[in-house]
Formats: structure tokens, C-alpha cells, sequence
């Protein structure tokens, strides 16, 4: 049968689309990955010869500990790979850190001075974490040793003339405090002798974020620090907000607090407004605000007071909450011009997940608003040890044992949290329980390859019982300490965060990381990057499981071929 003209070119465009469709399956099949590797792959040849230094944390004991460096080879890897791009770089870093709390502070009291000097140093000193980043609370805390006390005492005291920081150096009685060996140890002076370490060392980096948990109580609806929930208010405790006449007070009260820190040659690097502007359900000192009611109060009073102020150049982060609720909260307030123009960017928790990282919601808000920062500013294992409240399907399991001076609970599945097996928590599926080593190692290595510019973790310092807490509200630090003997412990969590504070320092650049894991699954294995101006490369690994994962470095047209121990925390530093 002859073809006529039109038909012959139906049949010549059918055949064409026919080839196309097949070489497109053909290219994203098993068997072609590796090109597709190769042209997702530099061909720089950055000329290494081996790695720079490789360091490992481990379930097995290891501590930061050195690991013999590796040959690098010509071609392009095949089978795992990790693929690192020097040539794209993302984010600036401003440092990994932990947080200066009353209750830390009171737990140090307990150390003699020259013990207090040496866990200060294995904090911020150049041979210790050598931490970049710190947050401090403005007034009182769960995370206090007594609570509910603020800087402003005095009633309708609008022009602030009653305000005073002396409740943060005062000091512990050794008569009221079994134990205390040193009466004039408190916050303030924990935050000098974290100062004076830093200015003996070439590395004297430490950004302090402060966040206050409430206003004075005279100036909330409450008229109280907190109220807690119980059947007779249907379990409706609340923190209250701010009182409309005593809006532009609060700002004027968050400005007499670097006034007064400044004078005591403490210099705030950030401020957040409020922590947790949802509440805490009146568990602890809080206070409200919404999205709109956060913005106005920002354009209206605190940025441009800031402005005015000698503290201009301090850095406004707004929100201060969990991580999955953020972009409510950016697309309202970074999204109005009036408001983002004093705004830095935005403070985040994790308390809504145990194991959900939420970076789709960073590279969403990165994408709509790239100018802005994200900084975690809490996270912690917290109700640690606490009986289950009512409600939790499994009571038993819930109140964890055995932390103190076992790094065995923190490298396994040990922990839970607030909302295990909870009937009235919201999505009790994502709060199983958990392995408090990946949970910290996992949040860091996944939001530091999705925008993050800091992580701060919560108390470095808490007792063995993970208080003191006023509220009982008993959470894990990196070093847990116990005050009648003295004990110090440094768990695997400090030696975690000192790992990747020794090698992510401030000023260095995040870089695209691509992974090629085959069949692992995809919670085994997490990777990120930064570079610094010298031109070391690190490279953090989380391996989650209980084997050994090998898998190739790529940089450029050269890799390395790496093996990561089980249940372990990786650092590959790279000179190029």
C-alpha cells in the first residue's frame, strides 16, 4: 500500500516522539544514573590528593575522634555518591550554639570555681565546642530556678523607672540552696565568663539572641505571669497579651534591657519580641501574639524605637516557634514592607515533630523572601523523665530512665516527648519514640542543607534530673550535672554540637550537596556542606542505622572513597 505525502510525515512525527519518549526512560533508568551523575557533576579538577581531616562521633565511643585520611581518585564515583559543588553556594553561616539560662547557671553554682572554669571552657573555649551563637531569656523562664519575676516590677510603672537586671546577678544562697559553692554565680555573670574566655582566644565570635517569655504581668490581659490550665477552666490556661495602653511600654521595656546589658559590656546581638507567641497553654511564663498583632507592634513601636535607639544595629528575628508553622508568620510579616524593613528574619523551634526537619518549609519561605535569615533558637530533649500526663496511651514508657552518665540512652531509640502516644496531641504519629542523637544531628545536617543560617540549642547546662525547672517541665542538656557529688557528664549530645561548632564556623557558605543513595533508605543517611574563605571544605553525615555506610565523595572531576560507622556522626573536611 503506498503512503500519500500527508500521512508519511503523521508517521515520521509519531516516530520521532516515539524515539524522544524512549531515550527520556532510558536516561532515568537504573542502568544510566551514573551519566546522569556525571552531568550533574563539575568537570573542575580542584587537583586534590587527599582529604584534609575526617572526624568522627560515635555510638561505638568514638569523640571527635581523628580518622585516617583518604586518597582522592580521577572519574567520576559509581554507586553511593555524594556529590558536593564548590562552585554553588548558598547561605552565609553564623554559628552553631547552645543557650545561657538561670537554671544553667544555678547548676554551675554548685561546681567549685576551678571545675566551673574548666566546663566553661570545654563550652566556649577554642579547645572546647568553641560555640559562635548563644540565646539568653529576658526575664523568667520555665528554665528558671523559682520564676515568675520580670525587670519591671512596679505597677503602671509606664515610664519603666523601677527597671532593673539585678535579679540576673544576685546570685543563689547557699542557706536556701543546699550545695551552692559559689553565692554571686548567676546568668549574668555566666554570660562575663563566657565573654572573658572569648577575648583571651583569636576566635572571639559569640552572637547572643535574647527572648523574653512575657511582659511584666501589669502589662497583660492576665494581669499574671501565667495561669495554668485545670478543669475549672477547662484546661484553658493561657499567658495572656499585651494590654492595648501598655503596647508602646513593652517595646520601651525591651529597649531598657540592652540599655542594661549594654552597660554591663554585654553587646545583644539579636532580639526576638516574645518566645512562643502561641503560648504554651499557660504551662509557664508566656504571652501571646499573632501574626498581625506581632507585625503592628513592630512597625508601629519596636523597630522603629531600635531604629532611634543606641542598639540600631541589633538584628530583629521574628516568631520564635515551632518550624512548621513559620510561614503563616513570614508571609504575614516579612510579606509587609512597613514591618520587614526593621525585620532580620525568622527564629524557629522543632517541637512539633521528633523527627520532621520541615525543610520544604524553609526553601518555601527562602524562595518568597531570600533577604531574610532562619535561625533555630530552641530545641532539647524535653520531658525528660516527667510522669505521663493524662492521656498518654503508654504511661510506662513514656517517663525515660537511666540518662545520667549513660551514653547508651542517647545514642538509641530511649526518648520520648510531650505528645508520645498522646490522644489529645495533635498528630501523635510524629512524636514516636526516638533516638535523641539523631533527632539533634538530623535537625542541623537537613536545616543547614535547606537555608538555616544558625542553630542554638536550648540549656547547655541542666542537673542530673534536667532541671532545675519551676514547673517541673525536666528536659536532657549536652552536659548534665549532679550537684550533690559534683559529677560532670558530657553527653554525646555535646560532643555532637562541639563536632560540627569546631568545623561550621561564622562567615562559612553552605553548598549544594546532591545525593545518588541507591536503595538506602531515605532517613539512613544525611548530608550538608559549607566552605570558609580559605577554602576547607566540611562535610556532615548523620548514618542513623546500625551498619557501616560506604559511600564516594564527589568534588569536581575527583572522589573519595569514604566509610561512615555505624550509628555515627561524620566530619570530611576537604582543603581544595
Amino acid at each position: 500500500m503506498s503512503i500519500t505525502k500527508i500521512n508519511e510525515s503523521t508517521f515520521i512525527n509519531k516516530l520521532f516522539v516515539i524515539t524522544m519518549t524512549s531515550l527520556t526512560v532510558m536516561s532515568c533508568s537504573p542502568a544510566n544514573q551514573d551519566s546522569q551523575m556525571n552531568k550533574s557533576t563539575s568537570n573542575i579538577n580542584y587537583n586534590l590528593a587527599m582529604t584534609h581531616e575526617i572526624l568522627l562521633t560515635s555510638e561505638a565511643g568514638d569523640k571527635i575522634a581523628p580518622q585516617q585520611n583518604l586518597t582522592f581518585y580521577q572519574g567520576i564515583a559509581s554507586g553511593k555518591v555524594i556529590v558536593i559543588k564548590p562552585e554553588i553556594k548558598k547561605q552565609k553561616i553564623v554559628g552553631i550554639g547552645t543557650s545561657f539560662t538561670e537554671s544553667s547557671a544555678f547548676v554551675l553554682a554548685h561546681l567549685e570555681k576551678e571545675k566551673r572554669a574548666e566546663v566553661m571552657e570545654n563550652i566556649y573555649g577554642e579547645k572546647g565546642a568553641n560555640f559562635s551563637i548563644a540565646r539568653t531569656h529576658i526575664g523568667a523562664t520555665d528554665f528558671a530556678v523559682d520564676g515568675r519575676y520580670s525587670y519591671a516590677e512596679l505597677k503602671d510603672d509606664t515610664n519603666l523607672t523601677s527597671f532593673s537586671i539585678d535579679v540576673d546577678s544576685d546570685g543563689f544562697s547557699a542557706l536556701e540552696h543546699k550545695g551552692i559553692k559559689d553565692e554571686t554565680f548567676d546568668l549574668l555573670p555566666m554570660i562575663k565568663e563566657a565573654y572573658a574566655i572569648k577575648s583571651k582566644q583569636n576566635d572571639k565570635e559569640l552572637k547572643i539572641v535574647a527572648s523574653a517569655w512575657t511582659a511584666p504581668p501589669w502589662m497583660k490581659t492576665i494581669e499574671d505571669y501565667y495561669i495554668k490550665p485545670t478543669p475549672e477552666n477547662n484546661y484553658q490556661g493561657t499567658g495572656g497579651e499585651l494590654k492595648p495602653q501598655y503596647v508602646a511600654t513593652y517595646a520601651d521595656y525591651l529597649i531598657k534591657y540592652l540599655d542594661a546589658y549594654k552597660a554591663e559590656g554585654i553587646d545583644i546581638w539579636s532580639l526576638t519580641p516574645v518566645n512562643e507567641p502561641h503560648g504554651n497553654s499557660g504551662q509557664w511564663e508566656s504571652m501571646h501574639f499573632t501574626p498581625k498583632s506581632q507585625s503592628t507592634f513592630i512597625k508601629d513601636h519596636l523597630g522603629p524605637k531600635l531604629k532611634e535607639s543606641a542598639h540600631e544595629e541589633v538584628k530583629l528575628l521574628i516568631y520564635d516557634q515551632n518550624r512548621d508553622q513559620m510561614e503563616h508568620w513570614t508571609d504575614e510579616i516579612l510579606g509587609d514592607k512597613e514591618t520587614s524593613q526593621y525585620v532580620y528574619g525568622t527564629a524557629v523551634h522543632w517541637y512539633e515533630s521528633t523527627t520532621q526537619v520541615n525543610e520544604d518549609v524553609f526553601d518555601r519561605v527562602h524562595e518568597k523572601f531570600p533577604q531574610f535569615s532562619i535561625i533555630h533558637t530552641e530545641g532539647t530533649i524535653d520531658d525528660l523523665g516527667k510522669d505521663a500526663p493524662e492521656g498518654i496511651l503508654d504511661p510506662i514508657r513514656f517517663k525515660e530512665t537511666n540518662w545520667f552518665d549513660n551514653d547508651d540512652f542517647w545514642w538509641n531509640e530511649n526518648a520520648t516527648d510531650w505528645a508520645y502516644t498522646a490522644t489529645w496531641a495533635p498528630k501523635p504519629e510524629d512524636h514516636p519514640i526516638y533516638t535523641p542523637v539523631h533527632r539533634y544531628a538530623r535537625n542541623i545536617i537537613v536545616s543547614l542543607d535547606h537555608w538555616l543560617e544558625g542553630w542554638i540549642d536550648w540549656n547547655i547546662v541542666l542537673d542530673s534530673h534536667g532541671g532545675p525547672n519551676h514547673v517541673g517541665n525536666f528536659c536532657g542538656a549536652p552536659i548534665m550535672i549532679n550537684t550533690d557529688t559534683g559529677e560532670v557528664y558530657y553527653t554525646p549530645i555535646y560532643y555532637v554540637l562541639a563536632q560540627f561548632s569546631k568545623t561550621i564556623r561564622p562567615g562559612d557558605t553552605a553548598l549544594q550537596v546532591e545525593q545518588k543513595l541507591g536503595d538506602l533508605d531515605k532517613d539512613a543517611l544525611h548530608t550538608s556542606a559549607a566552605i570558609n574563605d580559605e577554602g576547607l571544605i566540611s562535610v556532615q553525615l548523620l548514618n542513623t542505622t546500625k551498619e557501616a555506610i560506604s559511600y564516594s565523595l564527589q568534588i569536581g572531576s575527583q572522589y573519595v572513597q569514604v566509610s561512615i560507622a555505624a550509628n555515627a556522626v561524620q566530619t570530611v573536611r576537604v582543603k581544595l
